[in-house]
């Protein structure tokens, strides 16, 4: 295990009864004026009027700020910073999924940049860690999915290039989260399940490591991969069982807050980078984009490194292991995750979207762009851009 310093400083107030605590949390951050952030009309009608009643009763001024839209957009960001500077909010509460709680983040930076710097140039694009301030931020989390109510991360798409890209910093870390199960039972099925698959991805790329001696949180990320596998499909039965819910929405957090990285690294995250341009190029759902390339890029790299997929096959899929036969197990696994995806309803090829390989090239120009490699490099294998594209051409059908 390597050597490692944890540090999640982000409160979780979860339960039927959770936002009982928002009134608390603003007074503690200090919160006199709020830029209120949601979807707008796409928004659930309970946590918005929820939050909207607390600031009220509170007798806390509140800016809404609307519109957001999944792969959020660099442009409203730049609009959220100037009127946050306009209106001299302090505190920014976000009530949303990712795409709130991201620009949110990319709002609270982007106050307190310096003139001479630039959100997207000087961090998204090159993926350089943001270390100054930001200004303070709360969640009340409405669609367990990329686990940003309990991270540092933030992923902006750039209008003119639809190139999506990612910085984070520990002044980003939300100072609360309220994850109250019962307001995520009205996503529609789809949503939920594109939620879940973004979950079990993010577990997923933080088991494939070339590290070895990490068999704790191994079995972490088994556990709570597990979890998604076994929740996942009973709440589209029965979109009201909150036990469930609650256990995917705990999952969510728990795997992007970074305690399942501890003493491994941080992970590949190839899947993801390629993914994004999926996203970006069609407006596909974060999730959705997984399902395709999570399956292709399995395919393309497991040979690098075959026990480790091996293990993930037998301990998370309940694969029985042939040691004579590696590829069949494997592709049972890839098989299962696949059979996972379909059952949600999630199609994982891209002739389920009508998409051919028209862009391949340009996509994977795309994921390269002002880097040598996708991914972190401390994952299973660096792939270039002709890696790219082959594990494009793997996800066709």
């Amino acid at each position: 295990m390597l050597d490692f310093e944890f540090y999640a400083p982000t409160r979780i107030l979860f339960g039927r009864e959770a936002m009982d605590r928002l009134p608390q949390m603003l007074e503690t951050c200090g919160a006199t004026k709020v830029l209120l952030a949601h979807y707008g009309a796409a928004s659930p009608k309970a946590p918005v009027a929820d939050a909207i009643a607390v600031l009220e009763k509170a007798s806390i001024p509140y800016i809404e700020f609307t519109g957001i839209q999944p792969n959020p957009l660099l442009s409203r960001a730049l609009e959220g910073i100037e009127l946050c500077k306009k209106e001299q909010v302090d505190f920014i509460l976000s009530v949303g999924g990712a795409s709130v709680i991201d620009t949110c983040k990319a709002i609270a930076a982007g106050v307190k940049l310096r003139e001479d710097e630039d959100i997207w140039e000087d961090y998204y694009f090159p993926k350089i860690r943001f270390g100054g301030e930001a200004l303070s931020i709360g969640v009340v989390l409405t669609i367990p999915a990329a686990g940003s109510e309990a991270s540092f991360g933030s992923c902006i798409t750039e209008d003119s290039t639809m190139q999506k890209r990612y910085t984070g910093g520990e002044c980003l870390l939300p100072k609360f989260a309220v994850l109250n199960p019962v307001y995520t039972t009205t996503l529609p099925p789809y949503q939920t399940a594109c939620g879940a698959i973004d979950i079990l991805a993010h577990l997923l790329e933080r088991y494939f490591v070339n590290f070895p001696n990490v068999d704790l949180s191994d079995r972490m990320i088994e556990a709570c991969a597990r979890t998604i596998l076994i929740n996942a499909p009973g709440v589209l039965r029965n979109p009201d069982d909150c036990a469930a819910r609650g256990e995917i929405m705990w999952a969510g957090s728990i795997a992007h807050n970074k305690i399942l990285e501890m003493g491994r690294t941080h992970g590949d995250w190839a899947s993801h980078d390629i993914g994004h341009e999926l996203s970006g190029a069609y407006d596909m759902a974060h999730g959705a984009s997984l399902a395709v390339i999570l399956p292709s890029y399995i395919r393309y790299v497991y040979k690098y490194n075959i026990p480790r997929f091996m293990q993930c096959a037998n301990r998370i899929f309940d694969v029985d292991i042939a040691y004579d036969r590696p590829d069949d197990v494997i592709e049972e696994m890839i098989r299962r995750l696949e059979r996972f995806c379909e059952d949600l309803g999630v199609p994982t090829k891209l002739k389920g979207y009508d998409i051919d390989d028209a862009r391949f090239e340009e996509m994977a120009a795309k994921a390269l762009d002002g880097r040598k490699h996708v991914g972190t490099g401390w994952g299973i294998h660096l792939l270039g851009k002709a890696d790219v594209i082959e594990v494009f051409k793997l996800s066709l059908q």
